[in-house]
């Protein structure tokens, strides 16, 4: 019954930009963001915003990072690019329970 379908990620050089999209179906979620991982490491929180619109980012993003939301969808505008954002990033929701998207890859490398 819940769907979260994201876009946007693909092969970028550092400094560039990539926008993500997550669009979220079912259900209106508390919490929305965006999470990131790469082999072998544990899975670790890079934006989340509220439905009241708080936002919370990681420390290795802000400044570079926007996560914004309009009713089902949430969004990462990623500017500045470093290799080390590459990773698998994943939407998440939260109302009660926690659902995931099936994750969209971000490659920074030159």
């Amino acid at each position: 019954q819940v769907q979260l379908v994201e876009s946007g990620g693909g092969l970028v050089q550092p400094g560039g930009s990539l926008r993500l999209s997550c669009a979220a179906s079912g259900r209106i979620f508390s919490i929305m963001g965006w999470y990131r991982q790469t082999p072998g490491k544990e899975r670790e929180m890079v934006a989340v915003i509220s439905s009241s619109r708080n936002t919370n980012y990681a420390d290795s993003v802000k400044g570079r990072f926007t996560i914004s939301r309009a009713e089902n969808t949430v969004y990462l505008q990623m500017n500045s690019l470093k290799p080390e954002d590459t990773a698998v990033y994943y939407c998440y929701a939260y109302d009660y329970v926690a659902y995931w998207g099936q994750g969209t890859q971000v490659t920074v490398s030159s």
